[in-house]
């Protein structure tokens, strides 16, 4: 993956100096290894600062909102779905953007590289092709980069951009996952109670920090439903009950809308599997509405589409 990074600040040098963009958002390194962090250049000078790794997963739509500049940005499957969604919900004009897209091979799950290592600090690591190198004050170790994937690279059926203005590299092939909701349906085999202990024991480590809501790249609410106080929708506290209450809400809104793109399980601090709450309503997308958010611009999200002739008879 290391490989587009020269291609990357190339087109982005052009992009910029040719004022077709005002500003290009990409990736930079990070402050801690693995943890590359998103950026925007405006020089041309700048783009020596952009890369593209297996450390590249934070999503950058949260920098498109609401902007009204022209725009470069790089998008994999993650960004481009999202792109598409930021489009059809308003948030950027098609035609402000200039989309490279970059066919992406997955990214690593630095708390299972951390785990591997017995939680020693790493100090750096180095990308071999399909292995890396983890090094540390005392020690190095060599890793299959296919062992430690996030788990939504895991499962994700679309690691080509859906939507792109020039593609740096050659896509890469997607093959139909044997059952990418096996998880979700374990959780659905069981009863209501061992469900609920199920998600109480989920986010029972959860500070209320809103990581995760920040993170994602549908959260853009001027104010969010946490932060009401007239009327106030939920407790500040770290109430059991007011915790499962901003989870549930959260999902709830990303209903039809989520791509399963990870930011919010890669930002929580006290390591929650965060997906576990918007999967089932991407699974039930699928199930009743053949729907999979951000592919096409041409279709509407099942959830604010409507049509005199839908067969639930409740709609008339």
């Amino acid at each position: 993956m290391e490989r587009y990074t020269e291609k990357i600040r190339e087109r982005a040098r052009d992009l910029l100096e040719s004022g077709k963009v005002d500003v290009f958002i990409g990736y930079s390194k990070g402050s801690v290894p693995m943890m590359n962090r998103p950026a925007l250049i405006r020089e041309p000078r700048e783009v020596n600062k952009l890369l593209w790794d297996n450390h590249c997963a934070l999503n950058l739509c949260n920098y498109l909102t609401k902007r009204t500049e022209k725009i470069g940005i790089i998008a994999n499957g993650c960004n481009s779905r999202n792109i598409v969604t930021h489009i059809l919900e308003n948030q950027i004009k098609r035609e402000q953007l200039y989309i490279v897209g970059i066919p992406c091979e997955g990214m690593v799950d630095h708390r299972a590289v951390a785990r591997a290592v017995g939680q020693r600090d790493i100090l750096a690591v180095e990308g071999l092709g399909e292995e890396f190198l983890v090094k540390g004050k005392d020690f190095e170790e060599r890793f299959t980069k296919q062992t430690f994937l996030q788990r939504n690279c895991v499962t994700c059926r679309h690691h080509n951009p859906v939507i792109y203005d020039e593609m740096i590299g050659e896509p890469v092939e997607e093959g139909e996952l044997p059952n990418g909701y096996a998880d979700v349906e374990a959780i659905e085999g069981m009863s209501s109670d061992k469900k609920w202990a199920f998600f109480a024991q989920l986010i029972s480590r959860c500070i209320r920090c809103y990581a995760c809501r920040n993170a994602c790249p549908l959260c853009y609410c001027p104010t969010c439903f946490v932060d009401e106080s007239k009327p106030q929708w939920v407790g500040k506290s770290s109430d059991p009950t007011d915790t499962m209450t901003f989870h549930l809400l959260r999902a709830y809104h990303c209903a039809g809308r989520c791509t399963d793109c990870g930011a919010c399980e890669r930002v929580c601090p006290v390591g929650i599997s965060m997906r576990q709450f918007t999967r089932k309503l991407n699974k039930d997308g699928e199930t009743f509405f053949s729907w999979e958010a951000g592919l096409t611009l041409e279709k509407r999200p099942p959830l604010d589409t409507y049509r005199p002739d839908d067969y639930n008879d409740f709609i008339k």
